[in-house]
């Protein structure tokens, strides 16, 4: 495992330190954890734009539905004829 030196402002480090004594963790496994989660949501992130501009070109090229189409799918959305996703161009 490796070791980095960071520089915590005051209010924070009493934060930290207040918390690992309640959760009975030490202040490394919190910023471990912390900075866990925040790479994941970075990461979570960085696919959800890649997503939207995959649907950016997609609609930039014509591939769209209408908005009929779509509110009609989703009413019958738990009906016994539940009708089949729109397609674009419908």
């Amino acid at each position: 495992m490796n070791v980095t030196t960071v520089r915590l402002q005051p209010e924070i480090e009493e934060s930290l330190q207040a918390m690992a004594g309640e959760q009975r963790r030490t202040k490394s496994w919190l910023i471990n954890e912390a900075l866990r989660k925040y790479i994941q949501h970075q990461e979570q992130e960085q696919v959800r734009w890649q997503g939207t501009l995959v649907a950016m070109e997609s609609v930039a090229q014509g591939h769209t539905m209408s908005n009929e189409a779509v509110h009609s799918w989703l009413g019958s959305w738990g009906d016994s004829e539940e009708l089949p996703s729109p397609k674009a161009g419908e």
